[in-house]
């Protein structure tokens, strides 16, 4: 997997490989220590042991344990990004109804790699903190479906592009994220096809 650009939190960019190896591995570090430990045990000292390293060493990059935290919630999301872009792009030339399909399949397996780290995500780390840094995702993917949305216009009930592009990114992002978190007694094929059925419904065309 090619390594993500710097976390934008860092004290100082790692330039070298060896530096950049350095944050890669205090982040994975980071990412083992808050599923072991959970938010409110998490601590920079943990974080060292866990990545072998001096807590001197860490500071070298990250100023705090909330500077590191920021850094796994934002691999998380650029991780995200490239799976669900990839499988966008790569269906933007298909019919409507497949490439919905398409998308939600690959953002419920985005979402399913590790339940357990999405659940600590959402439910334990300060949405006022760390809320706003799936932004970016969201923002990458919004302008991905306001683009598609734009081409297909003329046979669609879609005035505003960008408009029902948020609405659609926020909704299907919160019932996907609901659905994996809360598992209830309903199969996957069966939500990914209710909530194509409401995606296919909000763009269709008046009749």
């Amino acid at each position: 997997m090619p390594r993500s650009r710097p976390p934008a939190d860092l004290r100082r960019a790692p330039q070298q490989e060896r530096s950049q190896a350095m944050v890669e591995r205090i982040v994975t570090a980071g990412q083992a220590v808050l599923e072991r430990e959970g938010y409110s045990r998490f601590t920079t000292n943990r974080v060292a042991v866990e990545a072998g390293i001096s807590p001197g060493s860490l500071y070298q990059y990250f100023a705090d344990k909330h500077a590191v935290l920021a850094a796994v919630v934002d691999r998380h999301s650029a991780q995200l990004s490239t799976q669900l872009t990839g499988v966008l792009t790569a269906h933007l030339d298909r019919p409507g109804p497949e490439l919905v399909r398409a998308t939600l399949d690959g953002l419920m397996d985005a979402l399913e790699h590790n339940v357990e780290f999405l659940r600590l995500i959402v439910e334990q780390l300060p949405r006022a903190q760390y809320g706003d840094r799936t932004a970016a995702l969201e923002q990458r993917i919004g302008d991905l479906v306001s683009a598609y949305l734009q081409i297909n216009r003329p046979r669609s009930r879609v005035h505003e592009p960008a408009t029902s592009a948020w609405m659609l990114v926020r909704t299907v992002e919160h019932l996907a994220v609901q659905y994996v978190l809360e598992d209830p007694d309903i199969t996957r094929e069966r939500f990914v096809e209710e909530l194509a059925a409401m995606v296919l419904a909000y763009v269709a065309p008046h009749r």
